[in-house]
């Protein structure tokens, strides 16, 4: 098979395409180094690598030629960087994601499946989400990964082109952004920790997340691709473990603390306008429809990674 990743060599696309590759299929890779939350960006020699916007159509176009499925995971995707430059979300995520579509289908690729995210439920729905709740958008990063969604749908519609959606919750592991005002929570208290610093725990630190592991995200990707199931066609699928902790939970777990004291082991930062303040995944949907269920456990994985580290 011959696969397309947007976005291959950021966090999640460069997991995804190591693993295509050593499952010995071809892969190309578009992505744009556009990330400022990354130390490396992760080009795999082994792929076919091409650094362009995908926001510039007639650069990109070429590269879905005998191309079996597209992964779209190229996007701005910190909330905070869009608040402040919605302009530049709306490149990406919107007139991108419409490039990449419209290539997609222009060439006759089979399948593209679009990186979404929970974002989408915002505040106004109560936890566990699930996927036919209504979209509360709090910020430009939501509005523009929904406008995504649409066209879509609005693809697989109008033009018979099929799209799958996963709205992911809260991804981590290797790979993650650990640097950047606003990588995410895990990265940066990871950093901090070894570097000695305090870890930053913005607003009460009560605030509650669903973590799902990148390699879990990377397998349920890979069933899209490979389903036969009509029903999956045309279907959004949450991608979350379940579980839920709050910010204090991965203050205490990594940098394993009982009673972390405030001013040395963390501190407290303003809180962030355009946040949600709970997330829990109900994916079950996703068992259903793509036989998908979540392996890694957050405190597994952190236990792991701290005798790695020590």
């Amino acid at each position: 098979m011959r696969y397309l990743v947007t976005g291959g060599a950021g966090f999640i696309g460069s997991n995804l395409v190591n693993r295509l590759l050593d499952d010995g299929h071809e892969v190309v890779v578009i992505d744009n180094e556009s990330s400022d939350a990354h130390e490396n960006f992760y080009w795999n020699d082994k792929a076919e690598n091409y650094k362009y916007d995908i926001a510039d159509y007639d650069d990109i176009f070429p590269l879905f030629k005998n191309v079996d499925v597209v992964f779209h995971i190229a996007a701005q995707a910190r909330i905070q960087v869009c608040i402040e430059n919605p302009t530049t979300a709306a490149k990406s995520n919107m007139l991108g994601t419409c490039c990449v579509l419209q290539a997609a289908k222009e060439n006759g690729v089979k399948r593209l499946i679009y990186s979404s995210t929970s974002s989408y439920y915002g505040l106004a729905n109560e936890p566990p989400l699930v996927e036919t709740m209504p979209n509360d958008c709090l910020n430009p990063y939501s509005v523009s990964k929904v406008s995504g969604e649409e066209l879509c749908k609005m693809y697989t519609d109008l033009y018979g082109f099929e799209t799958i959606i996963f709205r992911y919750f809260n991804v981590y592991g290797e790979h993650q952004p650990i640097k950047g005002q606003y990588a995410p929570v895990i990265g940066i208290f990871q950093r901090q920790l070894a570097a000695g610093e305090p870890m930053t725990v913005v607003g009460d630190g009560l605030q509650t997340r669903d973590y799902t592991h990148v390699s879990d995200v990377v397998e349920a990707n890979i069933a899209a691709a490979n389903t036969e199931n009509e029903n999956a066609i045309k279907q959004t699928f949450n991608l979350g473990c379940g579980n839920s902790f709050s910010v204090m939970d991965l203050v205490k777990m990594i940098g394993d603390w009982e009673s972390p004291e405030e001013g040395v082991d963390f501190v407290y930062v303003p809180q962030r306008p355009g946040e949600a303040r709970d997330t829990l995944s109900n994916s079950s949907k996703a068992h259903r429809l793509l036989n998908w269920t979540p392996k890694v456990k957050l405190q597994d994985w952190i236990s792991s990674y701290k005798e790695v580290t020590s």
